[in-house]
């Protein structure tokens, strides 16, 4: 399976368990690049602008509680 579409293809053939098996690991899988993403960014100093800025905020009192 080397394209989307034969992908496609193949999930419409599993059974509903395994669609949710596959749905499950392409969840974790998402998050897991994700994640990666986010590391890499923060040590290539990619956030460092925007958590400068959230603390500004904070300190200014323009934060809201989270629920």
């Amino acid at each position: 399976m080397s394209t989307v579409k034969e992908i496609e293809s193949a999930i419409q053939k599993l059974k509903p368990e395994e669609i949710r098996a596959v749905a499950d690991w392409l969840q974790e899988y998402r998050e897991e690049m994700w994640d990666e993403q986010i590391e890499t960014d923060a040590k290539a100093g990619r956030l460092d602008k925007a958590i400068s800025k959230a603390k500004a905020d904070h300190r200014a009192g323009k934060a809201t509680s989270f629920p």
